[in-house]
């Protein structure tokens, strides 16, 4: 094993075709998490491996949002603070929300335009500009490397003070000309740990202490999977928030694969669906685990019946409904960014291709 990395992806049904795939149509996502204190350092060692020329940071360009544009076009027409932060705040807050959805959702925008000249004035020069460029930037992680000279792919800029090199296109733009992006992310969770690593080596007693390494922690401790079913989890990684800490507490979990499925379930879609009821509860025995289909029932016994993981929809359409893993990459990917059009053309094949497989119209339309 080359050792790129500690985990093992047969171990924990991890499939390849995710990531790569003749099917694919887009480049893979490289994200991958360093010690905040050793980020710079990768970034300086792939610049020095791959050569200066063929290595920068992407840009990132802020837009003129709904709140923003009225704040902006307020201070250029020298209007009072109070008068404009009041207008400001009449607009909803919410992701993706724009002037025309605000006068929609809050009447008093429309009466205030209709009743004020000032107001009217600065929500028509508002419109205008909202949605364009106001300010650009660095991605927080964004690296590309190229295969030759960057300038043969995307013009470039340095910031003002600094020596970083930037690509002038954005993270979609040089996805789009052929160029692969790393997200080289600085996590302060893995410099904790390796604060961690030191201290215990430094204040060694043993040869053992000296030589400890994170890998030597083994994954089937008791105490540590009592911590968790206590809920004592504050400053553990994706573990501290409130809603974390009582589904630990409900589950009790008692081995790795349980921890998994609760940062995979700790999210919006999961919680809102009831299937973090139904795991905890065929957990604990509370519940049967089905499985719709008795040749998923190897892909879904280790969740208890519950689809938790992409990597399960991909093998549910694979022996169901006869997908490739490249094809049901492309289900996965429809699904996470909920393309209406693509799932519509992903229904009709899935239902086809499970009931020339002897899978019934009904079961076909449920699980999908």
């Amino acid at each position: 094993a080359w050792e790129v990395t500690d985990i093992d992806p047969l171990r924990y049904d991890l499939l390849f075709e995710r990531f790569l795939n003749p099917e694919r149509v887009s480049m893979p996502d490289f994200d991958i998490d360093f010690c905040q204190d050793g980020r710079d350092r990768v970034i300086d060692y792939v610049r020095e491996r791959y050569g200066r020329d063929s290595v920068a940071q992407i840009a990132t360009f802020g837009t003129m949002a709904a709140k923003a544009v009225i704040r902006d076009v307020g201070r250029v027409l020298d209007l009072p603070y109070n008068f404009v932060d009041q207008l400001a705040k009449l607009i909803p807050f919410e992701i993706g929300m724009t002037l025309a959805k605000a006068r929609e959702q809050e009447p008093q925008i429309n009466q205030r335009a209709a009743q004020e000249e000032e107001v009217a004035e600065l929500l028509t020069l508002a419109e205008s500009l909202e949605g364009l460029t106001r300010n650009v930037g660095m991605h927080a992680g964004g690296v590309l490397i190229a295969p030759g000279k960057l300038t043969d792919f995307t013009p470039l800029y340095q910031p003002e003070g600094s020596e970083a090199v930037v690509s002038q296109y954005d993270k979609d733009d040089v996805e789009k000309v052929g160029l692969v992006k790393f997200d080289f992310l600085g996590l302060r969770t893995l410099t904790i740990l390796d604060w961690a690593v030191r201290h215990i080596q430094e204040r060694a007693r043993t040869p053992e202490e000296r030589h400890f390494t994170v890998e030597q922690i083994p994954l089937d401790d008791p105490k540590t999977y009592a911590l968790f079913g206590s809920g004592n989890t504050t400053a553990v990684f994706q573990q501290e928030s409130r809603t974390a800490k009582d589904m630990e507490k409900r589950l009790k979990p008692d081995n790795f694969e349980d921890i998994i499925a609760l940062m995979a379930l700790n999210r919006p879609g999961p919680l809102q669906s009831g299937m973090v009821d139904d795991f905890i509860l065929r957990k604990q025995g509370k519940a049967v685990a089905e499985y719709f289909h008795q040749s998923l029932e190897p892909v879904l016994r280790p969740t208890y019946g519950v689809i938790v993981y992409q990597e399960q929809v991909m093998q549910i359409a694979q022996i169901l409904a006869g997908y490739t893993l490249g094809a049901a990459d492309l289900l996965r990917r429809a699904m996470g960014k909920k393309d209406a059009v693509e799932m519509g053309r992903q229904r009709s094949r899935f239902i086809e291709g499970a009931t020339t497989r002897g899978v019934g119209v009904k079961l076909a339309t449920q699980l999908f």
